[in-house]
């Protein structure tokens, strides 16, 4: 199996109950990482939570449109690798969704061997063009990293959860309430409050603050009436 379709996470937007499973059943066959949802609340939902590389979205769905989900997710994640996949191949249609952002434009049917390939030299596309990140989080040892040698932090699992939501998160902002439930969903807790989540910020923010260089900007901020931003810029290493 190759190596770089281990590495590679993929949402599948579709509203086609049938369609989604097959998609879903092939690309996972081929080594991808995927995960499938029906609409774009649900894709929201998902990029709070699991580091993504590539979007395979539908341009018909129930309620949002795939062209209006493919706008604002490269305003938000202007790295994220997006395919357009729609039996609309009228020249209108194509030229709405590369204009709203979408990379590549496939129609239905499709034979599962060209999407496979094509998602494939779209990662390939978008790894060369990404600037590297400053620092990660590798999910494996539950560590966040930094350029120089000195610059690790072991995290809590409830402090990686955090930070992963926030770097996938619109603008690396989340609301107070939707971090909690994430916390109290992933962390299978029911005690993780407003207060919970200020202490948990108010130690990570420690951690990070002592491997930074001393007039550097906080790690997080509280955004007034909102929750809590990232302010450092950051990737995820699975």
């Amino acid at each position: 199996m190759n190596a770089e379709v281990e590495q590679m996470r993929i949402a599948l937007i579709e509203d086609d109950p049938l369609l989604r499973k097959e998609i879903h059943f092939h690309l996972k066959q081929f080594g991808f990482i995927v995960f499938a949802v029906s609409n774009g609340k649900s894709l929201d939902e998902l990029l709070t939570t699991e580091p993504i590389d590539a979007l395979v979205l539908d341009l018909t769905l129930p309620g949002e449109d795939g062209v209006s989900i493919a706008h604002r997710i490269r305003q938000s994640i202007p790295s994220m690798g997006i395919v357009m996949l729609t039996a609309r191949t009228s020249l209108p249609d194509r030229l709405r969704g590369y204009e709203a952002g979408a990379d590549i434009y496939l129609s239905k049917p499709i034979a599962p061997e060209e999407l496979t390939s094509t998602l494939l030299s779209l990662h390939r596309r978008v790894k060369r063009a990404k600037n590297p990140a400053i620092w990660s989080i590798n999910l494996q040892d539950r560590s966040l990293t930094g350029e120089l040698p000195h610059q690790r932090v072991v995290l809590t699992h409830s402090e990686r959860v955090l930070l992963v939501a926030l770097i996938q998160a619109p603008s690396h902002t989340l609301e107070t309430d939707i971090i909690c439930q994430l916390l109290n969903q992933r962390l299978e807790a029911e005690d993780i409050g407003k207060r919970a989540l200020e202490s948990l910020v108010s130690r990570l923010r420690k951690k990070i603050a002592g491997v930074l260089e001393e007039d550097a900007e906080p790690a997080l901020r509280a955004v007034w009436g909102v929750g809590y931003q990232l302010c450092l810029p950051m990737d995820i290493r699975p």
